[in-house]
């Protein structure tokens, strides 16, 4: 398949302007082949046109339609096969290996929600039947069910070319929502994305959905922004920067009509080392440790940014083996000339306020954009008066917080801001800290572990992806698994309607089966 370096308005492929882009090899600094097209405000206007009018018709499919779309799309992306790896191999410097296994994820996401929308209770349908001869006042039949918003706007994410772009898990869950999804290709993969594009395209055509109910642009930042304030968008999905996140949710917020922004930023994922499991594990810790902040070069939104610890002598033990584990990390590509200088600042920021504690010895190559990890260490009462220590550095780099005791690390993690994870080891010596521990936790961050390390996310139906400010706009949301679903619809109810202008969600017959909530009882069966 050839990357033309047009935009995807609807299906045709469009370049009507006089501004372009390259995208440039990480590893070589070597532009690569093809010219990116940025949108115009005509191309804008034409993609917004096709999406409020696919929309009309998108929504209305079944869910056995939209499943089998979803199900089409997988087949085509595995379709590309081994050409879409090699140009996300290019574009990102990262491994053919990696990018395999997150493709394999992304096919699976789109599979997940097909399944979803055939089992049919994620829609919530409720229904309370009339009761005409209640005292004072007869009771009206009221039903509701959870509705598609409209045209959903997703932002590709630098760190995933497949899982958080094109047909990644925003696009896939608006998708199964039954919203057309305007992406934002991230100028890092513009190519991986125009070929993920073209294959959500033939899904779309092979399936019978309308034109405009995917399409692809390049753009800058202001005509992105322009997309956002669009009265067509109706919802927001994105994964990326602090800066950038805000930057869209204060557009979409005061708009004329404001619309929900549901975007992942900023984490540094707290991990709390209680005594009792450092005096029994401080070495098989510290390996663990090493091992997930340096994986993937640390540019996991998972990364392991911070750490709790008592300063005894088991933490003295910890900290000698990490630095025997980081010393021998070699040096690896990131994602950008960018993304890597701003990784050097951030640590050059961070030893002019703490105690480089470990960092690996290998040679860095500049015109390879690589890094290597550092591993730092902070007073508990520095921590606390220097909010900069809190700061996400993005890359594999994590600040250690040595405490005086457990009451000295609660008092600390009250410092921090929200997260997307946080993380306890603990034996049976320290369960007198967890219950303080938790739920101080459950306040902080979306997904609470246990042992382990954050790095790695679980696709399925109980996960959460997500966290209070500023790991997110929205932490009643998750941007991966079912769940993911609930950001692009909203309820609607229906009060005394005749049988046949119901949805089949609501219908007495209940012709789909669906898991219902029938006068405050879970059941599949039909109202007599």
């Amino acid at each position: 398949m050839e990357i033309t370096g047009k935009n995807f308005i609807g299906n045709t492929p469009s370049a009507k302007g006089a501004n372009n882009f390259q995208v440039s090899n990480p590893q070589t600094g070597a532009l690569l082949p093809t010219s990116f097209s940025l949108v115009t405000e005509d191309e804008i206007k034409e993609l917004a046109a096709k999406a409020a009018t696919a929309f009309k018709i998108y929504h209305k499919k079944s869910a056995a339609e939209k499943a089998v779309f979803l199900e089409t799309i997988a087949a085509e992306i595995d379709a590309l096969g081994d050409t879409v790896i090699q140009r996300a191999m290019q574009e990102t410097g990262l491994p053919e290996a990696r990018l395999q296994g997150e493709r394999g994820r992304t096919t699976g996401q789109l599979k997940m929600f097909a399944k979803l929308l055939r089992e049919g209770s994620w829609a919530d349908a409720r229904i309370d039947t009339a009761i005409p001869d209640r005292q004072p006042l007869p009771k009206p039949d009221l039903r509701s069910i959870l509705v598609a918003l409209g045209p959903v706007m997703v932002f590709g994410a630098s760190n995933f070319p497949f899982a958080y772009s094109a047909a990644g898990g925003d696009t896939a869950s608006a998708l199964a929502a039954g919203c057309p999804v305007v992406v934002k290709a991230h100028p890092l993969h513009a190519g991986t994305d125009a070929l993920v594009a073209q294959a959500i395209i033939n899904a779309a055509q092979k399936t019978g959905m309308p034109d405009g109910v995917f399409s692809l642009v390049f753009s800058d930042e202001a005509m992105a922004i322009r997309l956002v304030t669009d009265p067509v968008i109706k919802a927001i999905g994105f994964t990326g920067s602090r800066k950038g996140g805000m930057a869209i949710f204060n557009a979409a917020v005061n708009r004329t009509e404001p619309i929900p922004v549901y975007a992942e930023m900023s984490a540094i994922n707290p991990v709390i080392l209680l005594p009792g499991t450092m005096a029994a594990n401080a070495a098989g810790i510290a390996q663990g440790f090493s091992a997930s902040v340096s994986l993937g070069v640390g540019q996991f939104c998972t990364n392991p940014g911070l750490m709790f610890m008592v300063n005894d002598a088991a933490a003295q033990e910890f900290l000698a083996v990490l630095n025997d584990k980081i010393k021998d990390i070699p040096a690896a590509t990131m994602l950008s000339k960018g993304i890597c200088a701003a990784y050097n600042d951030g640590v050059a920021k961070l030893k002019s306020s703490a105690t480089v504690a470990a960092h690996s010895t290998a040679t860095v190559h500049a015109e390879k954009t690589e890094a290597t990890p550092y591993i730092f260490t902070v007073t508990q009462k520095d921590f606390i008066s220097n909010k900069n220590l809190s700061n996400e550095v993005f890359g594999p780099a994590s600040v250690i917080v040595l405490c005086s005791n457990v009451e000295e690390i609660l008092e600390a993690l009250q410092h921090a801001e929200g997260q997307l994870t946080a993380t306890v080891h603990a034996n049976a010596q320290d369960e007198k800290y967890m219950d303080d521990i938790v739920d101080l936790m459950k306040e902080k961050a979306g997904r609470i572990l246990f042992g382990g390390f954050p790095t790695g996310v679980e696709v399925c139906d109980s996960i959460v992806h997500g966290g209070p400010f500023p790991a997110t706009t929205d932490s009643r949301t998750t941007s991966v698994g079912t769940g993911a679903i609930l950001r692009f619809v909203r309820p609607v109810a229906y009060q005394n309607f005749p049988q046949h202008l119901l949805p089949d969600e609501l219908k007495d017959s209940n012709p789909l089966n669906t898991l219902r909530i029938v006068n405050g009882v879970h059941t599949r069966d039909a109202i007599a």
